[in-house]
């Protein structure tokens, strides 16, 4: 049996961190149903992880006390007080290994709890928490910081990487032989997100038929270069006709800031700001659009965005930057990467997005590019990973 320990920001789904967690314990439960889930909830919160069978634990919330004195501190006390609280469960019945996304639950469980009880624990690192924004800042701790990279990274039975450029990192720190990780990117959902008319998505969206469509969705736009985006559109405007940029997602207070920007470029009739929506309007937004953008990333060596892939399951033209992790995923031939941070690249790459004329072949070759990253075939990849540390020599050959 496989326990899934995992610390989601959000039970509601409201974050890329949440969704992502969620989609891949929904489809490992289908490919292996005895899998045990445990997950930290505060009180008796709404949960959409009750859906998938998940236990919850009391989430320790210590984390509320930086109110009190600002520090990142507080959360690496309370990921570990549910690190430690997960042990009684893993106590009671055999379990063949552990998995864990959360860097300081899987520090707890690679170097002290996976060892005492003998079960492989296998660590999917997003990035290190050394470059996390949100790290604990404090001078005296960056030991600290650096510690708990180390032990998750070095310690745990076998990692998995969204990309190959994180894997090749780790080799060259000297933390992890390549055969020890395992590149595992991130999906999407294919009863989602597939192809639908374009036109009829703009008229339930009551959006123009005639209007050249830019569309970026996010849950959050902090650390996307929007403000990149919109500089783009504004240069975009005197050569592209019935340009509309369209920002799905967001949160309030990001909102009203983008709001400022849009009329310092003088963009108030080009620009729409939908707020969130259900995913269903999201979908529709992307099958609308005539090109989806990717402005940046929030990592670099680590990223693997959910939107690419629900962007190439859509088929449409896409601009994102260049960075080697993207190319991972997608040929330069099928999308259009511009440098990163560039105004002038962006802006161009859109403009030859716009003109890209409508081929069903690239429409149908970068469908079939996503079709390798479902939710189902991670699982999958998961669960080989699993086969592979309870019989360590295969990760030795």
């Amino acid at each position: 049996m496989l326990c899934y320990i995992a610390y989601p920001t959000s039970l509601s789904l409201q974050s890329a961190n949440a969704l992502q967690t969620y989609a891949t314990v929904q489809a490992l439960r289908q490919h292996a149903p005895d899998t045990l889930v445990l997950i930290a909830r505060w009180n008796r919160e709404p949960s959409r992880f009750a859906d998938v069978g998940a236990v919850h634990l009391p989430r320790p919330a210590i984390g509320r006390l930086s109110r009190l004195h600002r520090s990142s501190l507080w959360y690496y006390l309370e990921y570990s007080a549910f690190a430690w609280m997960c042990v009684p469960w893993l106590l009671k019945q055999p379990v063949d290994a552990i998995y864990v996304r959360q860097n300081i639950v899987a520090a707890w469980w690679s170097g002290l709890f996976g060892p005492l009880l003998g079960i492989p624990v296998i660590y999917e690192a997003h990035d290190l928490e050394a470059h996390n924004p949100s790290r604990a800042k404090e001078p005296w701790a960056q030991g600290l910081v650096h510690l708990i990279d180390r032990i998750a990274l070095t310690r745990a039975s076998a990692v998995v990487s969204l990309t190959d450029d994180f894997r090749q990192y780790l080799a060259r720190l000297g933390w992890r032989r390549p055969a020890e990780v395992f590149v595992i990117p991130d999906g999407y959902d294919a009863t989602l997100f597939a192809p639908q008319d374009r036109l009829a998505c703009r008229q339930a969206l009551n959006l123009s038929p005639d209007a050249r469509l830019v569309v970026y969705a996010g849950l959050t736009f902090a650390h996307r270069w929007l403000e990149g985006l919109l500089a783009a559109t504004a240069a975009l405007l005197p050569q592209i006709d019935r340009l509309q940029l369209v920002l799905v997602g967001g949160r309030p207070a990001e909102m009203a800031n983008l709001q400022q920007q849009i009329k310092q470029h003088g963009l108030e009739r080009h620009v729409l700001l939908t707020g969130p929506c259900p995913q269903e309007n999201v979908v529709r937004y992307l099958a609308a659009a005539d090109v989806c953008v990717i402005p940046d990333t929030l990592t670099d060596m680590t990223a693997s965005p959910l939107k690419l892939f629900e962007y190439l399951a859509m088929g449409v033209p896409i601009v994102l930057p260049d960075l080697p992790s993207l190319r991972e995923i997608v040929p330069e031939t099928l999308v259009q990467f511009f440098p990163r941070r560039s105004t002038a690249g962006l802006t161009n790459a859109l403009q030859a997005a716009i003109s890209e004329p409508d081929q069903e072949e690239r429409y149908r070759a970068r469908q079939t590019v996503a079709a390798a990253y479902t939710y189902d075939r991670r699982a999958a990849r998961v669960l080989d990973v699993v086969a592979r540390v309870k019989h360590p020599s295969s990760m030795h050959g």
